[in-house]
């Protein structure tokens, strides 16, 4: 038995990307589990694997006292490859990929204004928000207020203006909050906003922006939607790694 355990370590631990998609996918099938038995649809399942997954973070930086969550282990040293920059510019790319601009037109012009205002929006607040917690440079507020767009914006504005490793994580997760807090509100909030229609659906996907929070809030609201607030999203990361570390960042520059 003692061998076996061996042989089945090893061969985890050499193949660590291989096992990092195994974890993940396990994480990813309880959370859905629990979405429909426990929570009845009301959370949806992406939460609770975003939940899980900053959990089992602190839970492996607390045992091996190290700086990278569960992938400090050593059988789970994977998942530091999965969760870093190169898949998450694969993602981004793959996503891009994905959206025609024809696609942009249907929305109309409330769609494109969703979009601009709550990119805009989102990104000062959380520049005031990091001005008012002493991050009080402009590539750090910037850097965070990318974050308050999405957790993509944030890092790839902070790689882009070369803000420190505490502050990408800072945007980061600034960023899974806001899609975790979507995620879960959406379907509270459908009703009583009149989200149940296609159109209403574009508008409400520029307005939150984080693709993640927007499928999975509409799949818990109705399915049907999810393409619709989708696309919308979609563009709103994109809009906001064009504008964050260039046209927004250098509105902040001259005070900051």
């Amino acid at each position: 038995m003692e061998q076996f355990t061996k042989i089945l370590t090893s061969n985890f631990t050499s193949n660590a990307l291989v096992t990092a998609f195994v974890v993940v996918g396990i994480v990813c099938w309880v959370a859905a589990w629990l979405s429909t038995h426990v929570f009845r649809g009301k959370i949806h399942s992406s939460a609770i694997a975003i939940a899980a997954g900053l959990l089992l973070a602190w839970l492996g930086g607390e045992l091996t006292g190290g700086k990278k969550g569960l992938s400090d282990i050593t059988l789970f040293s994977g998942i530091a490859l999965m969760g870093g920059g190169m898949f998450r510019d694969f993602a981004i790319i793959a996503t891009a990929f994905g959206v025609k601009l024809e696609e942009l037109k249907k929305a109309g012009l409330a769609g494109a204004l969703a979009l601009v205002v709550s990119t805009v929006l989102s990104f000062y607040l959380g520049a005031i928000v990091a001005w008012a917690f002493g991050y009080t440079d402009a590539v750090s507020m910037a850097t965070i207020g990318g974050g308050a767009v999405t957790f993509i914006v944030g890092p790839v504005t902070g790689a882009a203006l070369g803000a420190s490793s505490d502050v990408i994580a800072l945007s980061i997760a600034a960023g899974v909050i806001k899609s975790i807090a979507i995620m879960i509100v959406t379907p509270l909030v459908a009703k009583p906003a009149g989200l149940n229609s296609p159109a209403a659906a574009i508008v409400y996907g520029g307005l939150m922006g984080s693709t993640s929070g927007v499928a999975a809030g509409l799949a818990a609201t109705d399915p049907k939607l999810v393409p619709y607030g989708a696309m919308t999203a979609t563009f709103y990361t994109g809009l906001g790694c064009l504008l964050a570390p260039s046209a927004l960042y250098l509105s902040l520059s001259p005070f900051f």
